[in-house]
């Protein structure tokens, strides 16, 4: 997917205090950021920031980072939060990979991957968020009952998802191929801007909830 450059971001980026600027010294201590002791969200590739901005009005109880590695798609979040800010969100500009260098053991309390990328090429399978690769990393930051959700239109790297877990040491706790036609699995779900693009052209939307064996 080729990204328009936005003139100016990555200078808005380094100057918000919405933006977590060090997150790597902050390992173990994010709760610090926040100045309580609730539980911490994240969503790896959080886009325009729509699902992170309307799960963090609904639930004050619970802090969320968003973590996006482009500038260019940052920057329609910072903005969202210029205009609405909330006291429970910050951000992050980095790539996935780095989020055991920022994260600490369990500290981290359930996982978003929300119409993630499906690098369709064979050869960048491990680029995938849902992979067996990046499922060990997310291993290393969830808490022992924690969980990780992951939505998507795409029903190829639905299925790759579904493959990568055995092997990778985690269990389905909740699972569907057609989100929005499966009542127990809509109950408070929060949508983003593509399920609310892809679902209004009749996609069905795959969800599952996983933790860890």
């Amino acid at each position: 997917m080729r990204l328009r450059n936005v003139a100016g971001s990555r200078e808005a980026i380094a100057m918000s205090r919405f933006v977590v600027q060090d997150p790597k010294i902050r390992k173990g201590n994010w709760k610090d950021l926040f100045g309580n002791q609730h539980p911490i969200h994240i969503e790896i590739g959080m886009g325009k920031g729509r699902f992170l901005m309307d799960m963090a009005k609904i639930h004050p109880e619970i802090n969320y980072i968003g973590i996006e590695k482009y500038s260019s798609v940052l920057i329609r979040g910072i903005q969202k939060m210029e205009s609405e800010e909330l006291p429970n969100l910050y951000f992050i500009r980095t790539d996935a990979e780095e989020i055991t260098e920022i994260f600490g053991k369990e500290e981290i309390d359930r996982i978003y991957l929300n119409f993630s990328d499906p690098w369709p090429k064979d050869r960048h399978a491990k680029r995938r968020l849902p992979s067996h690769e990046f499922l060990d990393r997310y291993r290393q930051i969830l808490s022992k009952d924690g969980r990780l959700e992951f939505k998507t239109d795409n029903q190829d790297l639905f299925s790759f998802a579904l493959q990568q877990l055995e092997p990778a040491g985690w269990k389905i706790e909740q699972m569907t191929y057609d989100l929005h036609h499966d009542k127990a699995m809509m109950e408070g779900n929060v949508m983003t801007e593509y399920e609310e693009r892809f679902s209004m052209k009749g996609n069905p939307i795959c969800k599952y909830i996983i933790t860890m064996s």
